[in-house]
């Protein structure tokens, strides 16, 4: 649908978050990312997850140096990302930071951004859930579009519906919902 629901002005840059843990958000964004990349799309994975990342662990990749030794350090994409396979490259969060809001909400993230629009076809961002802390309010409102991931049996309605309206009061694009069956 990423792919063929949008043909004139397709969203590039996309946020995945969830209102709670462990609702599979970071698989669904490695998923998706494989597909496109076996499709043949330049496809980039950040691990915006500072507080509980994960996306290293579904590729077996080392956490050492990520995002946050680009954003701290200033070193460039091709310094930091790994590659799982062909046309698709990883970046990990590195080291936790202190105040990863901060980090997400700098210039140097947003410069990160636009090079990372200009280097690939897609980048998908693995975000905290948005029930928890602010990051991924901050990173959607930076994003072409946001996937809201939640699990059908154990998500509650209400909690689906303020982190709709959380990304609404920064007009934040929702592309649409995944829905995570048991």
């Amino acid at each position: 649908n990423i792919l063929y629901g949008f043909i004139d002005d397709p969203p590039r840059t996309i946020v995945l978050t969830s209102p709670g843990s462990g609702e599979g958000k970071s698989i669904t964004c490695a998923n998706l990312s494989v597909v496109l990349a076996e499709a043949g799309k330049n496809t980039l994975i950040v691990d915006c997850d500072m507080r509980r990342p994960t996306v290293h662990k579904f590729f077996g990749l080392p956490n050492a140096k990520g995002l946050v030794d680009i954003l701290g350090e200033k070193l460039q994409l091709r310094e930091v990302w790994q590659k799982p396979l062909e046309n698709l490259k990883v970046i990990t969060t590195g080291l936790i930071p202190f105040k990863p809001a901060e980090l997400l909400g700098s210039k140097r993230f947003a410069e990160f951004l636009s090079q990372a629009r200009i280097e690939f076809d897609y980048v998908f961002m693995d975000a905290s859930p948005i029930q928890l802390v602010s990051d991924p309010i901050i990173l959607a409102s930076q994003a072409d579009g946001v996937l809201l991931v939640f699990d059908a049996q154990n998500t509650r309605k209400r909690d689906v519906m303020q982190s709709i309206r959380s990304l609404e009061a920064v007009r934040a694009n929702i592309l649409g919902t995944v829905i995570r069956a048991a």
